[in-house]
């Protein structure tokens, strides 16, 4: 399924990120090579990921699954296939871990933190927010900043999907869907 708005070339990307000082690397992502189109929207979205997935609150590993919960409830091919190998390699997940999320509640990986955690994902995907009993567990779990963290990370993610979703990114070439087993969320 070809993008509804064609990606900028990979040259052209590189330029446009260069412009607005975006991380490089970003611009080899599709998601980056369609939001270069709009410079400062794709440099705001850059500062954003970056102050959420470098240095902040959250536990690394948590937040690789908040985002994977998300992109298999959503049914993101774009998010879940992206996040995959960066949870795998370089935030300390597991290939169960991430398995796990498709049915967290079923799951025998995850103890009372990840549990609160997902839960509060699906609250606010199903709901639009995060009732006070919710919140408060987090803030017991994690405190105050992190608490925070998370329903912005849902925030984040959950526009990056319907991003990816609504304007039909296409995964980067080579890159297999639905990892590992190619079986799409039924989301779809």
């Amino acid at each position: 399924m070809p993008c509804r708005v064609e990606l900028l070339s990979a040259e052209a990307a590189k330029k446009a990120a260069e412009e607005v000082d975006l991380p490089a690397p970003f611009a080899d992502l599709n998601v980056f090579r369609l939001l270069l189109h709009r410079p400062r929207t794709a440099k705001a979205m850059s500062d954003l990921l970056i102050s959420l997935l470098f240095g902040g609150d959250l536990d690394d590993r948590l937040r690789e699954l908040v985002i994977m919960r998300i992109g298999w409830a959503t049914g993101s091919d774009y998010e879940w296939t992206q996040h995959w190998t960066i949870a795998l390699e370089r935030f300390g997940c597991t290939e169960e871990d991430l398995l796990s999320v498709r049915n967290w509640r079923e799951a025998s990986c995850f103890g009372d933190l990840e549990r609160a955690v997902l839960g509060a994902v699906d609250e606010v995907l199903e709901t639009g927010t995060l009732a006070k009993e919710s919140f408060a567990g987090c803030v017991a779990l994690l405190g105050n900043n992190a608490s925070i963290e998370l329903v912005a990370a849902v925030g984040t993610w959950s526009m990056i999907s319907k991003l990816a979703r609504s304007l039909e990114i296409p995964l980067e070439e080579g890159v297999a869907s639905w990892p590992p087993t190619g079986a799409p969320s039924p989301a779809v």
